[in-house]
């Protein structure tokens, strides 16, 4: 039997591995980053490994083979990009102390980060997808919608020594009185790399080789389809469903301490919020926006980047009508309270800005806004 391995997510939530195979275990490091620390108290989120689920009755399937129920217990049948797991998920728990029971083997533990945020937005602490950094002892969060320049301006400030202090979900104390991350790789596309030649030099060689052979090959697709043109020829069409499989590869996952002055991830105060946003326009503008405004669209973020969890709420629901989760229907109310509280009274910008967009023209643009708080 292996021993328990844990992680600690900011001294706020805490998750024990139970009976966890290696493989396992370097799953659960790829989804949760960097945290594994011995925990001094007892773990919000048990995960416990099995040969096999001991099931109560045949199973029932809720879509293609997506999840499926017994007489007792909810199950989810597919983790990340799809892949075969079974696990058993006592939705009705998610955001209390829970066990999540999985078969050996998984490339991912399902739904594992939702329920940690939730758990983390149950204990008072909001889960928010931003980037954020210190820059010359101002603490910057960097927040919007999905894909929208969060990571760009992260990388702009880095490039020029900010002090990291998380990318993809960035932990905000009540009241926005701090903010912490996790030090997980941050993913870089080739096209970052051509306004970080310093960065781009200290890949392995093989990474290198391997985006200028993906470059190529990519560029050649396009060129050969007229950039995606649409052609009636079987080999053309094949093409063009390759070609955004291939910009999909284009990029390098790197650890912050290759890429900021400062290892780890920073503790740090919120201090200023850029609401960051591509557009149609090849400018990069910089405008004040009510903090308000901020929050109350960011619910919104918040509630999409939440959907797989609550996809798997409602077939929990199908299938046990009779239970229910009181912390994820109060989900949306303590996103709105705790957004609204972290951003009270706390300078925010709207930064718009083309795509892809020039690292230094974005660093140009924001750094005046963040110097002197």
């Amino acid at each position: 039997m292996s021993p328990p391995v844990d992680f600690d997510l900011g001294g706020v939530v805490g998750i024990r591995l139970l009976d966890a195979a290696p493989g396992d275990v370097r799953a659960v490091d790829r989804q949760l980053g960097p945290i594994r620390s011995t925990l001094r108290r007892e773990p919000d989120l048990l995960v416990r490994f099995v040969d096999r689920l001991d099931l109560s009755s045949p199973l029932r399937y809720l879509g293609r083979e997506d999840a499926a129920f017994t007489d007792d217990a909810f199950l989810i049948l597919r983790g990340k990009h799809k892949s075969r797991a079974r696990a058993r998920i006592p939705l009705d728990r998610a955001g209390e102390r829970c066990e999540i029971v999985c078969e050996r083997g998984i490339a991912a533990v399902p739904l594992l980060v939702p329920i940690l945020n939730l758990t983390a937005l149950a204990r008072g602490t909001l889960p928010l997808h931003a980037a954020a950094f210190v820059w010359k002892g101002t603490g910057v969060v960097a927040t919007g919608w999905s894909k929208g320049g969060k990571t760009e301006t992260l990388l702009a400030f880095g490039a020029r020594g900010a002090r990291y202090v998380g990318d993809e979900w960035v932990y905000l104390a009540p009241a926005g009185e701090g903010m912490f991350g996790i030090p997980e790789p941050v993913r870089l596309w080739s096209w970052h790399l051509d306004s970080l030649p310093e960065v781009r030099a200290r890949l392995g060689a093989g990474a290198r080789a391997r985006l200028r052979a993906l470059s190529w090959i990519h560029g050649g697709v396009r060129r050969a389809t007229r950039d995606g043109e649409r052609h009636r020829g079987a080999v053309y069409r094949t093409l063009n469903r390759l070609a955004p499989l291939l910009r999909d590869q284009l990029h390098v996952d790197v650890p912050p301490a290759r890429l900021f002055s400062a290892n780890g991830s920073a503790h740090a105060r919120p201090d200023l919020f850029l609401f960051v946003a591509s557009h149609e326009s090849p400018d990069v503008l910089v405008r004040p926006i009510d903090p308000g405004e901020v929050a109350r669209r960011m619910v919104f973020s918040l509630q999409e980047e939440q959907e797989p969890l609550a996809a798997a709420y409602r077939r929990f629901r199908f299938a046990f009508p009779g239970s229910r989760n009181d912390v994820l229907e109060r989900s949306r109310e303590m996103q709105e309270r705790a957004l609204a509280g972290a951003l009270e009274g706390k300078p925010a910008f709207e930064l718009l800005h083309p795509y892809p967009v020039s690292l230094p023209r974005l660093f140009e643009a924001a750094a005046p806004l963040c110097e002197g708080r």
